[in-house]
């Protein structure tokens, strides 16, 4: 029915995670009303994203490269931080949403997502490996596993309290201070840090 670069576009954005076939559709054509600076600003965008932004090779948040030395992250760089404590979170935006509380003074690592408790391959995808390599680099105290109060998240906490229990760093969950089916993103600051000082 549409033009072959439509449907081809529509597919690819189609790719994004809880982007549907409409919203797809609703994206392409925007794109396509839109004046051709906007379009051009939007592909400028998407090419720095990919040029300009690297992952950090500690922990794996993404920051700005471009024109900087070194593979780390500030958070990373950062020597005032407690180098004994590392929060274990499922992605970026938990990451985001922990250090806003202005609570959290150690180190992280991202996961990269969490696993579906019905199934175990999705084990694979996580990055278990870097995280264990991290750890035996590491003079660590404590570690933190922060992942989302969801069934994939405790799904995951059981995984990787299995996977880390024979190292030396003491295991630590966060507090029940949030909603079972909620997610670190989209709590509030109070909730987070509440949830930081509980944990067990």
């Amino acid at each position: 029915m549409y033009p072959k670069q439509i449907q081809r576009l529509i597919q690819l954005f189609s790719q994004f995670p809880t982007v549907g076939q409409r919203t797809s559709a609703r994206f392409v054509f925007h794109i396509l009303k839109a004046p051709k600076n906007k379009v051009k600003e939007l592909v400028e965008a998407i090419a720095e994203l990919r040029n300009q932004v690297a992952l950090c090779k500690l922990c794996f948040a993404p920051f700005d490269a471009s024109g900087k030395i070194g593979d780390t992250c500030t958070v990373c760089q950062n020597k005032t931080r407690d180098q004994s404590i590392l929060c274990v979170v499922e992605k970026e935006s938990d990451l985001e949403a922990l250090e806003g509380t202005k609570e959290y003074k150690g180190l992280y690592f991202i996961l990269g997502g969490a696993v579906d408790p019905l199934r175990k391959e999705q084990r694979d995808t996580l990055r278990t490996k870097e995280l264990q390599e991290r750890i035996q680099r590491s003079s660590l105290k404590e570690i933190i596993i922060a992942t989302n109060p969801t069934p994939e998240g405790e799904a995951t906490a059981l995984y990787l309290e299995r996977t880390l229990k024979s190292k030396d760093a003491k295991l630590t969950r966060l507090g029940r201070g949030l909603p079972i089916g909620g997610e670190l993103e989209y709590a509030d600051p109070e909730t987070l840090r509440q949830s930081l000082e509980n944990r067990r």
